[in-house]
């Protein structure tokens, strides 16, 4: 996969000098230090990871204070990197659209409203469930935020086309609008990103999902007003009026992907409420920029007992430090709106001049049980992500016993480096989550409830 030019204009000027280009460029809000991608190791700048098992005064980090110390960590991301943690909401209120039995039978399908003050004025989320049918008892769930609307998950009728804002060039999509010619979508398994709801529900799951674009809209860069984007509400969308305006005197405002990160936090509240789920037993996934979001649920709500994040790419999992393949200079230019502007002082040598690295937020999970997805894409640098994941392991093995099993980087489809609590797994084709993510998915998250049971007994 190619990696985009830091600029359009500058694409052809690029592939024509053929070597590395750096600039400081004025955008709509902001001056930006923005260069093109490293693909070369050898280009890759000594640095040095902080410790996760020391404070930033210097202490030793325990078990007994390892909560202060995650506290600390979420407040350095919070305010250098992902922006302030949205507040609790005032409310959240639920109410059951519809429900059937769908599935050839297997499951029952609910479809909710979701406001979030009492007098259900404001934004809303609309959140759809499959329950597994036959479950004799409580089942887990499995949540996160798809792409373009609930109506490209499953060819069901009575899913209503999304009416929000949505990006162009995905699909079908024009005039920032979801089209009903991409109804079940990820059921053709000739697609990058498939759902396998059956599979899903027979190996006893329970799976809910909403849009991302109903928590916040999301830009691309080309768009007039992406380096300013004011995050307003659009219909069935804007989490961020329940906040208010932001400060422009402040470096640290709540961002895109904090919000993301919230709403998969009351879609928690939601499924803690359905009595068909055990909502203890709960994984967090999504791809790309929604992998992302998934990590920052799990590191700032305590709730999600496996965290599952797929091909996140740089400002993810990977290490910025390494500045290999997406760097934080491409970051801050394509997604303005995904960082709190206070993270862009690191851009032109982040070897030097961070002072945290991404394997610091990945500890955050800590005890609780984090598998990374890869794939082979330099511009995702999945050997950044390999040794992100393992500066992050001695917080297991001192929580937990065990971290990341030992062993070299692993290669695409090996699941040596998967372990009880953390692992680390890649494989070849194409971006987005196949049945291989799933599968490897479920697998771990059943191991990880197995012991979970077997302790509550004891």
């Amino acid at each position: 996969m190619r990696s985009p030019a830091p600029f359009p204009a500058l694409a052809a000027a690029l592939l024509v000098a053929g070597g590395a280009f750096s600039a400081t460029v004025k955008t709509l809000d902001r001056e930006v230090f923005v260069r093109d991608a490293n693909y070369d190791e050898s280009k890759i700048a000594p640095y040095t990871l902080e410790d996760p098992l020391r404070f930033v005064d210097g202490r030793a980090v325990t078990k007994e204070n390892w909560p202060e110390r995650r506290r600390e960590i979420l407040g350095i991301f919070a305010r250098e990197m992902y922006g302030a943690e949205p507040p609790p909401p005032a409310a959240v209120v639920t109410e059951l659209v519809d429900e059937k039995v769908t599935v050839a039978g297997y499951a029952i399908r609910r479809q909710y409203r979701m406001w979030f003050t009492a007098d259900k004025s404001g934004p809303c989320v609309n959140w759809i469930v499959w329950i597994p049918r036959y479950a004799k008892k409580p089942v887990p769930v499995i949540s996160f935020l798809n792409y373009r609307g609930n109506h490209e998950l499953v060819p069901d009728e009575d899913i209503p086309v999304m009416t929000a804002w949505v990006r162009n060039g995905m699909g079908k999509v024009t005039a920032h609008r979801a089209a009903e010619e991409t109804r079940g979508a990820q059921q053709d398994p000739n697609s990058a990103t498939v759902f396998p709801i059956g599979t899903i529900l027979a190996r006893g799951y329970a799976v809910m999902s909403a849009c991302y674009c109903e928590v916040s809209p999301d830009p691309t860069m080309n768009a007039p007003d992406a380096a300013i984007f004011p995050q307003e509400t659009f219909a069935y969308t804007g989490v961020f009026t329940l906040w208010g305006p932001r400060d422009p005197k402040r470096t640290d405002n709540i961002t895109a992907i904090g919000a993301w990160g919230w709403a998969l936090s009351r879609g928690l509240d939601l499924a803690e409420r359905i009595p068909e789920i055990d909502a203890r037993r709960s994984v967090v996934t999504g791809c790309s920029r929604l992998g992302k979001s998934a990590l920052m649920a799990a590191a700032r709500d305590e709730r999600f007992a496996v965290c599952v994040p797929n091909q996140t790419g740089g400002g993810g999992v990977p290490l910025a430090k390494r500045d290999y393949g997406e760097n934080i200079s491409t970051e801050n230019r394509m997604f303005t709106h995904w960082y709190c502007t206070a993270y862009a002082k690191y851009a032109e040598d982040p070897a030097k001049t961070l002072t945290f690295d991404q394997h610091l937020f990945l500890a955050c999970v800590a005890p609780r049980a984090l598998l990374v997805q890869g794939f082979g894409s330099k511009w995702f640098d999945p050997m950044g992500e390999y040794l992100s994941v393992r500066a992050a392991s001695p917080v297991w093995e001192m929580l937990c016993g065990e971290g990341l099993p030992a062993g070299d980087f692993p290669a695409e489809f090996d699941t040596s480096a998967i372990g009880a609590r953390l692992g680390y797994v890649r494989r070849a084709e194409a971006h987005g989550i196949s049945a291989y993510d799933w599968l490897w998915m479920m697998d771990f998250a059943d191991r990880v409830f197995k012991v979970k049971q077997v302790k509550d007994r004891q």
